[in-house]
């Protein structure tokens, strides 16, 4: 797949609103769960933890792709 096909299918993704709606209900019900897990539960906060950083770093794969397309040959020459 061409860097630009990437960036088109990355952008078509975040273009979407239920994607970001299901993503953002995702993320909130990972963080709820760390936050109310219990006192000595730290394999579940730690687990809850993880899927949201999992979330987060899936989005700004998504947002890296769509931006280096616009950054393609404007770098520092090698």
């Amino acid at each position: 797949m061409k860097p630009e096909e990437r960036a088109a299918a990355a952008r078509a993704i975040l273009d979407v609103p239920f994607f970001n709606e299901v993503m953002n209900e995702l993320e909130w019900a990972a963080i709820n769960g760390c936050i109310h897990a219990g006192l000595t539960d730290d394999a579940g906060r730690a687990a809850h933890a993880a899927e949201a950083r999992a979330i987060r770093n899936f989005r700004a794969k998504l947002k890296f792709l769509t931006e280096q397309a616009k950054a393609d040959g404007k770098g520092a020459p090698a």
